[in-house]
């Protein structure tokens, strides 16, 4: 039997996404999702990427879609793959930037809002973010593996990594963790 995403299994998630969190002053941009999945929500601006599309193309596409914004010089943080009980599986790679062009503006997507890096709302929150976003604000990188049973995370596993360099070669590896 082959082992779920988040007990490290390798299986290929049926669909791929980004966060891109934008951070200014000490604030990160954040989202109140409008509808899909985890609608009503706090989370990241991001989305599904294109046939085709990188995923810093589809990231930045993204943001730009849902709050019209530009990030400047986004850089990838981490790997996030997720298995719910009901058999989707999804990766979703997580960016960062710390400049951007334009003002958030509400869309039927998204409703934007900045809020401060020290006091994120976890409690609308996916349970995950608990997990994995201090590490990514303290500037670590980070590939993480969870399993939700709607929306209650029942198991996880997180790996850290110091450099961009040790979290590149684990994503050439792939699989496990």
């Amino acid at each position: 039997m082959q082992r779920g995403i988040a007990e490290g299994g390798n299986e290929t998630p049926r669909s791929r996404a980004t966060l891109l969190f934008i951070a200014r002053h000490g604030n990160l941009l954040l989202i109140r999702k409008k509808r899909g999945l985890g609608a009503g929500k706090i989370n990241g601006p991001g989305g599904h990427i294109e046939p085709g599309e990188t995923p810093l193309e589809a990231a930045v596409r993204e943001v730009r879609e849902e709050v019209g914004v530009t990030p400047r010089a986004p850089e990838e943080r981490g790997n996030l793959r997720f298995q719910f009980a009901d058999g989707l599986t999804m990766e979703v790679h997580v960016f960062y930037a710390t400049d951007s062009v334009g003002d958030p503006v509400e869309t039927d997507e998204a409703m934007p809002f900045w809020v401060p890096a020290d006091a994120l709302p976890y409690d609308r929150m996916w349970a995950d973010d608990r997990i994995w976003m201090p590490v990514f604000l303290a500037g670590k990188f980070f590939r993480g593996r969870f399993f939700f049973e709607g929306d209650r995370l029942q198991a996880h596993s997180l790996t850290v990594f110091e450099t961009y360099a040790s979290f590149a070669a684990a994503e050439m590896q792939g699989g496990a963790i």
